[in-house]
Order: structure tokens, then C-alpha cells, then sequence
């Protein structure tokens, strides 16, 4: 589908996913653009809802774009789609993902990054991310989904983890589960902090 806007730059300070932009868009801008038609929505109306410019929108589907983790979980909020939704992640029945692999993501705020490990079967809606973060920059996540709970495991470091009016302080081996359908954050306290998290609708 052409874009009836030309195409605009990616903004300067938008990071790149960190695993590489051309592999990941090669398997995001075909599912972008399946979901959105599947939603029966136009390329506009996707837009306005996840706060976007068509231009944006259309470089993304086009495989061009170069999206932080915001503006991908805006789209997917907007589609009523997991995030996972966007990656054909193969399903064999041994997966192995070696430390440092795997489809990653940073944020656009802060110096935060989720790479997904594995996603629920059909059916299910649970999705499975290690995080490293650095001080410095909270990563304040917009509701998703209806219905989204996030239970995260710190591994490493010390964060505030949690709805964003109450976040706990966790420490290595500290488990919460919170509601992701309202504003929550993550904010390193200590540099290597790293943790597991699982996002699942109930």
C-alpha cells in the first residue's frame, strides 16, 4: 500500500532497536500492516489513536521506520494486539535463546531495554522479556491492554517497579505482580539492573 504522505525522516533522538532495525523491521512492517487491516482500520485512524503522524506510521509499515518501544506499544494498544503479535517468533519444542540474543527493544526516555524470549500459545496471552536498565531516566509505561498484568523477578541491581502512584523497591531475588492497564514505571536504582518479566492477560 502506498503512503499518501511522503515518507519523513525517523526522528534524531528515536533509538534503534538494539538487536539491528532491518531484521526486526523485516518481520514488524508485514504484521503491522496485517494487523491493521485485520482491525479494519485506515493508515489515518491508526495514527491518530496511537498519537503518531501518518508519515511515521507509514515508513514503519513500509519497513523503513525506526520505532522505539513506545511508539511500538502505542500501535499495538491502538490494534488491541500483545506486543509479541508483531514478531513470528519460531515455536520449536526446544528454544533456546542465548544471553545477548533475541529481538530487542529500548526505550526512547530512558536507558531501558526488553528483549522478548517467548510468546504465549494461541490462545494465551503471555509474552516473556529479560530487562537491563541503568539509572537515571524512569521508564514510565502508558496503559496497555485492558486486562495486562505484569509480574517481573529482579535478577540483578535494585529498581522501583510498579504502578506508578505506589512503585515497590525491589531487590535481586524480589517478585511483584501489578496491573499494566494504568500508568506503571520501572526505574533502575543501580547500574546492571536486569530482571525478568512476564506480561500476560487475565
Amino acid at each position: 500500500m502506498s503512503p499518501a504522505d511522503p515518507p519523513a525522516p525517523p526522528p534524531h533522538d528515536a533509538p534503534p532497536p538494539a538487536s539491528g532495525p532491518v531484521p526486526l523491521m523485516a518481520t514488524i512492517a508485514p504484521a503491522l500492516r496485517q494487523e491493521r487491516r485485520r482491525a479494519g482500520l485506515s493508515l489515518s485512524e491508526v495514527a491518530r489513536r496511537a498519537g503518531l503522524s501518518k508519515s511515521t506510521l507509514s515508513l514503519l509499515e513500509s519497513g523503513t521506520g525506526n520505532p522505539s518501544l513506545e511508539t511500538l506499544w502505542s500501535i499495538c494498544v491502538t490494534l488491541g494486539i500483545p506486543f509479541s503479535r508483531l514478531l513470528d517468533l519460531p515455536t520449536p519444542r526446544v528454544r533456546v535463546v542465548r544471553a545477548g540474543q533475541g529481538p530487542v527493544f529500548a526505550a526512547e526516555h530512558a536507558d531501558y531495554r526488553a528483549t522478548l524470549l517467548a510468546v504465549g500459545p494461541p490462545g494465551a496471552r503471555r509474552d516473556l522479556y529479560t530487562i537491563t536498565a541503568e539509572p537515571g531516566s524512569q521508564r514510565t509505561s502508558s496503559p496497555h491492554t485492558p486486562g495486562v498484568v505484569e509480574h517481573v523477578v529482579l535478577s540483578t541491581g535494585r529498581a522501583l517497579v510498579g504502578v506508578a502512584a505506589e512503585p515497590v523497591e525491589l531487590h535481586p531475588g524480589d517478585y511483584i505482580a501489578y496491573p499494566a492497564d494504568v500508568p506503571h514505571i520501572f526505574r533502575a536504582l543501580e547500574p546492571g539492573t536486569t530482571a525478568v518479566l512476564v506480561s500476560e492477560t487475565v
